[in-house]
């Protein structure tokens, strides 16, 4: 009697851990370059500051776009919106933001990005009803007609709050720097790092944790099949619509404190910097979002320094590199 070979156990997927080099890399050489350690750290801590506000206000539209298959160029409108709300509130609350208090500092900014946060979902779920539905599955209609949202928007913003730049400073206990050696550490940047590893924290867990992120990556994978198991996928659509726009109303309020000035073309401003990076990303991928905006922060931050006339093309260069090398971006989702 022989006896039966046991079963091969089974492999898992490899994980793909090359496009987490490209930050080191780009890091590696930049060192090289500039020369002074001082210098570069300072870049490098600058660089995960912006990458981070990018991350946020890219993070909800690369599910729109990776889910829904919407290229939602309205979504510019919801920073700006996000950035106007967080003004209006932070107005009537400026005894708190002069204050020498980092909690009541940190309850002023609380307040107003909660504001923003629910202004922009409430505003998304209307855009998502009046322009988007009715164009779902016609890319180019999208693109005109929130293009045109956008413009719109933007034009309603001038007419309510002028047309004038708008200031919005910095709170008191967050001016400033943290001198660590002859390392300069921004508090507000510190700040935004954090708020964009929470909101990266969260949409990882939501994701890979529950039903509803579940439901949402096999949307992506598969819209039709979600609709054969019985679920609304047309609702799951809203939900990511909603929560999309929330969190670029997150963005505007931080991008408009990272630049403490602002019109109503902020929107329109970064609009393109997060369709390079969820394009870099891959469509649909919340990690390969969090990498493009890091990748592109660097690229933005060390080229400015390194040699300013490119830094205005970097992320179209570091664009068209990643996509030659990966046509369908660092980690793709979307089976587009």
């Amino acid at each position: 009697m022989t006896d039966q070979a046991a079963p091969a156990p089974l492999i898992g997927p490899k994980r793909d851990l090359a496009p987490l080099l490209l930050p080191l890399a780009i890091a590696g050489f930049a060192f090289l370059l500039i020369g002074s350690p001082t210098t570069w750290l300072t870049l490098t801590l600058a660089a995960l500051a912006m990458g981070m506000m990018v991350f946020v206000i890219a993070s909800g539209l690369t599910l729109i776009f990776g889910l829904m298959d919407v290229i939602n160029f309205g979504h510019g409108a919801f920073i700006a919106i996000g950035a106007y709300l967080a003004m209006a509130v932070l107005g009537p609350l400026a005894p708190w933001m002069q204050a020498d208090s980092l909690t009541l500092n940190l309850a002023a900014l609380f307040l107003a990005i909660i504001a923003a946060m629910l202004g922009t979902g409430v505003l998304g779920y209307a855009f998502e009803r009046v322009l988007v539905r009715p164009v779902y599955g016609q890319h180019l209609k999208q693109i005109l007609i929130t293009m045109g949202g956008l413009i719109v928007v933007e034009q309603l913003l001038h007419v309510i709050f002028g047309g004038d730049q708008k200031t919005m400073a910095l709170p008191t206990a967050l001016r400033g720097a943290v001198l660590i050696g002859n390392v300069a550490l921004e508090k507000y940047r510190l700040l935004a790092v954090a708020v964009g590893l929470l909101v990266f924290l969260v949409m990882q867990l939501t994701l890979n944790r529950t039903r509803i992120g579940l439901l949402i990556r096999a949307g992506v994978e598969n819209a039709e099949m979600v609709e054969a198991l019985g679920y609304r996928i047309r609702r799951l659509f809203v939900g990511v619509f909603i929560a999309g726009s929330a969190l670029a109303g997150l963005g505007g309020v931080l991008w408009a404190l990272y630049r403490e000035t602002f019109t109503a073309a902020i929107g329109g401003d970064v609009v393109v910097l997060v369709f390079i990076v969820i394009i870099i990303g891959g469509l649909g991928s919340v990690g390969g979002c969090f990498l493009g905006a890091i990748l592109v922060a660097m690229m933005a931050n060390y080229t400015a320094f390194l040699a300013p006339k490119v830094a205005l093309a970097s992320s179209i260069l570091l664009m068209v590199t990643i996509l030659m090398w990966r046509p369908q971006g660092l980690y793709p989702v979307a089976k587009r």
